[in-house]
């Protein structure tokens, strides 16, 4: 028998039915769901025919992970590091220059600062753990010391982990699902840390070569269900994994649009769920906006497309602009500020 998937359709109007649920304890609410499978299979179905378990991670509230509740969309500043980063390769990757840069996303709103030393566009190759190190750490202990903004360490690898978080970060976030370096699942459950896993088909160097898929939402779902039960037999605790869904990581643009319009489906991990689309690829494309400095408005609509639908992380360059745009969002939506 195919197995059963349900996704619930998020809703934000101020008028909600006496029987609407809310979703993962947020901002959002559902009456109703999709129920998807493999097979091609899809109704729509009442909130409460989905089965209890189903329902029961669908509507808990998510605990809090590094220091942040989800009460509210929560926003992650990228602060990259690198010579090579896609959209803003070379512009931080001074010690001063990526203090300056966490200082000033802190003060417009950024919840998190995530801080990475390798570049993960398409097409890049590892760097040496040794390099990326001195990349981070240093950077890491200079905004430790001015700041107490949640930090993440955006690495594959056990050793970088390490040193992040001796330097001060929080909270591991590994865009290989924690597939890549098989130390790094244990290290962080040793350590007691939280985690954000991400899907990613392939690596880096050869992910956007060909993707392909059954069917794209099913399959990354089905990944991250897996991993969330690896991580929590090597020990890491349920309650502190952030998801992904890693828009952009071995998917066309088709496979994104999938799964930017059925994200609410990720809920059912019973996880907090993360974004991470600013600035891609298909922005420029559909936006058009070859140049990465003009995918803001884009970016920043893509972001309410996934607030619309409850995710409670977004990863952002623009914090300001995105801080901004959901306020408004949350404002109209409610009738109230």
């Amino acid at each position: 028998m195919s197995r059963v998937y349900y996704r619930p359709i998020a809703q934000t109007d101020p008028c909600r039915p006496a029987g609407a649920l809310p979703l993962a304890g947020g901002w959002t609410w559902f009456d109703r769901a999709e129920r998807l499978t493999r097979d091609g299979g899809s109704d729509l179905i009442a909130a409460h025919d989905i089965p209890g378990d189903v329902r029961d991670r669908l509507i808990a509230p998510r605990a809090p992970v590094a220091r942040l509740g989800f009460d509210a969309p929560r926003l992650m500043g990228i602060l990259n590091v690198t010579p090579d980063s896609f959209s803003d390769g070379g512009q931080f990757n001074g010690s001063e220059a990526a203090l300056a840069q966490a200082h000033a996303m802190a003060e417009v709103g950024a919840d998190m600062i995530d801080v990475g030393g390798e570049s993960t566009r398409p097409g890049s190759l590892p760097v040496p753990p040794e390099e990326e190190i001195a990349r981070t750490a240093p950077v890491i202990a200079a905004i430790r010391a001015g700041l107490q903004t949640p930090i993440s360490i955006d690495t594959r690898k056990a050793s970088v982990a390490s040193a992040a978080i001796a330097a001060g970060a929080d909270l591991v976030n590994d865009v290989s699902g924690f597939t890549y370096d098989s130390a790094l699942a244990p290290w962080c459950a040793e350590a007691g840390l939280p985690v954000c896993v991400m899907h990613a088909q392939g690596d880096p160097q050869t992910m956007q070569d060909n993707p392909v898929y059954d069917h794209v939402t099913l399959d990354v779902f089905d990944f991250l269900s897996g991993r969330i039960d690896a991580l929590v037999v090597q020990g890491v605790a349920r309650s502190q994994i952030i998801v992904d869904p890693g828009i952009g990581f071995g998917k066309t643009q088709a496979h994104n649009l999938t799964l930017l319009s059925q994200l609410s489906l990720f809920h059912g991990l019973g996880c907090p769920v993360l974004l991470g689309a600013s600035r891609k690829k298909f922005i420029a494309t559909i936006g058009a906006a070859p140049d990465t400095a003009a995918r803001m408005p884009g970016s920043v609509a893509v972001a309410l497309a996934g607030v619309a639908q409850g995710v409670q992380i977004i990863r952002v360059h623009d914090v300001a602009a995105t801080r901004s745009a959901i306020a408004l969002w949350r404002a109209t939506t409610s009738g109230r500020h």
